[in-house]
Formats: structure tokens, sequence, C-alpha cells
């Protein structure tokens, strides 16, 4: 393993695509993590689909559900190098 190039990140991932991953990971439906966090389907859809912000408390409420910190949701792109570079 000494020679080896680092992969570059092929795509960029929205907060609405991330809480679709993770959600899909997690094997749950829209209407079942509606249940589980009292937050609407149609909310959860439009958060999946960039139409509304995820906001600090929902990304909370989302986390607790889906088993992740809240930044994986709220940040899902963020790229440490890059922005020590700023």
């Amino acid at each position: 393993m000494k020679h080896y190039t680092k992969a570059k990140k092929q795509t960029e991932v929205s907060v609405g695509e991330s809480v679709k991953i993770l959600r899909e990971f997690q094997e749950l439906s829209q209407n079942e993590l509606a249940e589980i966090t009292g937050i609407p389907q149609s909310t959860i859809s439009a958060i999946e689909n960039n139409r509304v912000q995820l906001g600090v408390e929902r990304a909370k409420v989302f986390a607790r559900a889906l088993q992740c910190h809240p930044a994986v949701l709220v940040f899902p792109g963020w790229d440490i190098q890059h922005e020590s570079a700023a």
C-alpha cells in the first residue's frame, strides 16, 4: 500500500439526498420514517427533494431515527481540507 492514489469524490450529495440515502439504508419508507419521527410524510418528501430546508431541529429528530450524527445530514459534502484552505 505504499503507492496508492486517494480516490476523488465522484458525486455531490445534497442534504435531501443524504436523508433519503440514510432512510433507504435503514430500509424505511417515507411513511415509516414519518411514524417514527412525527414529521409528516409530505414534509419528508419535500426535504428529500430539496423543496424544504431540513433545519437543525428536524436534523436532530431524523438523526435519532436514522441512528447517525445530525452533521451527517446537515453537511453531507463537507470537506475539511477544502474548508481549511478557504
